[in-house]
């Protein structure tokens, strides 16, 4: 079963920089993260992994060079091979833009599935899955918040999708896009300890312009229509913390946390 995973490396909403005139995003020499649902898919995709030996993950990205540490820490977490999908010619390119230099290198490539995160801290628009969807003439789901693994092989997967006052149970044929909500709680491990310095460049392929061929007007500022109105950041909930005594169970409950996160 080959897996695809397409993630995108966000400006942390707490550090990210804005350039107005040009309504982009500034991404260089700020902090990044991987995007919170996108993380719940590599993670779903690491979970079936680990039940099927012949799995494999393919972890995709499109940004700037920048993001090749993160993406080799992606790669440290048993994910296969790795993508990242950079040009100078890129930049500034709307979601419909990104949808098709994404989906040009995707038709290149052969899968079972595509997963997917619903929504990004930087944009939040939900566009390019279904996108990718039209692009690539695939049927694709937003917001999943459960897969059930017993029933997910090549040829179909069953999930839920939680709406305002209910939860759906859908079955979808193979291929398609599935694309998860954080809701789901599907959390990626640590990297171990042992591989924090595992070398994974030979996984790591970066690929541009050249390979994809897109013509000048197509990509970048020049081939992107949308016109932005307004910007804004969107606030979010505080992480809850955790605080331990000095003592026996505070030991055990450090101790158990490290064994739940894959350090020990």
């Amino acid at each position: 079963m080959n897996i695809i995973c397409v993630v995108k490396i966000v400006p942390d909403v707490d550090s990210f920089a804005y350039d107005y005139e040009n309504n982009t995003l500034i991404r260089e020499n700020i902090r990044m993260i991987l995007n919170p649902d996108d993380a719940c898919a590599l993670a779903c995709a690491l979970k079936v992994k680990a039940g099927r030996p012949d799995c494999s993950i393919e972890v995709v990205t499109m940004g700037p060079k920048a993001v090749k540490p993160h993406m080799e820490d992606l790669l440290r977490l048993d994910a296969d091979r790795g993508t990242i999908i950079s040009d100078p010619a890129y930049r500034g390119s709307d979601t419909y833009v990104t949808s098709r230099i994404l989906a040009r290198y995707l038709s290149t490539r052969q899968f079972d599935v595509l997963l997917t995160g619903s929504h990004a801290l930087d944009g939040d628009t939900s566009h390019v899955p279904a996108q990718l969807g039209e692009e690539l003439d695939l049927e694709q789901m937003s917001g999943i918040t459960a897969v059930d693994f017993e029933r997910f092989d090549s040829r179909r997967a069953v999930f839920e999708v939680e709406y305002e006052s209910s939860v759906v149970t859908w079955e979808m044929a193979l291929p398609a896009i599935l694309s998860l909500d954080r809701e789901s709680g599907y959390t990626l491990p640590y990297v171990k300890y042992e591989d924090f310095q595992r070398d994974v460049s030979g996984k790591l392929t970066i690929i541009g312009n050249p390979e994809l061929g897109f013509e000048p007007g197509e990509v970048g500022s020049d081939g992107s229509l949308t016109e932005v109105v307004r910007t804004y950041t969107q606030r979010f909930e505080t992480r809850e913390r955790r605080i331990v005594r000095n003592d026996d169970a505070g030991i055990e409950d450090v101790f158990n946390f490290l064994l739940e996160k894959g350090f020990l």
